[in-house]
């Protein structure tokens, strides 16, 4: 088994230029843990053992957890279901941030100013969630989506649900 006791970089730092890469996938709700057994796409064992650090900076796409001989074993973090919110103005939008928190759902940025992107454990979606939206009028789609966490609103990621 491969261990990471830390990040060693990203895929774009000119060390890792010329190295196979490897993926181990770490969904979105488990890129705030500390500790991780994973098997990488080529088969690779992973062990992940991390700083408290990372509770708050979080693993991200394409963050280098170990080199194995000539391959960098990196983060991919998967498409997850998400309801992509689409609101017409500020008003609107502070009035879906406001009601999106009260439920304490984590919560992104969207491709626009008045987008938000809330993402749903793929064993649970949250229908009251979507029937709330409709309800106050604004356009929401559930699709499969690549989150940022550069565009996290939320203060945490967590899987917190009441």
């Amino acid at each position: 088994m491969l261990l990471c006791e830390e990040i060693l970089g990203t895929l774009s730092d000119e060390k890792f230029a010329g190295l196979e890469v490897d993926y181990v996938d770490i969904e979105w709700h488990e890129a705030f843990k500390r500790l991780h057994k994973k098997k990488s796409h080529a088969g690779r064992d992973i062990g992940v053992q991390l700083g408290n650090e990372i509770l708050t900076k979080g693993l991200n796409q394409d963050d280098v957890l170990v080199v194995d001989g000539n391959t960098a074993v990196a983060v991919n973090i998967p498409e997850t279901p998400a309801f992509v919110i689409d609101v017409d103005d500020v008003h609107m939008a502070a009035k879906v941030a406001y009601e999106i928190g009260n439920k304490h759902a984590t919560v992104f940025w969207g491709e626009s100013d008045y987008q938000f992107i809330v993402p749903q454990m793929e064993q649970h979606i949250n229908k009251p969630m979507k029937a709330l939206m409709e309800k106050l009028g604004v356009k929401v789609e559930l699709k499969s989506v690549k989150l940022n966490f550069k565009k996290s609103i939320s203060s945490s990621i967590n899987a917190h649900t009441h």
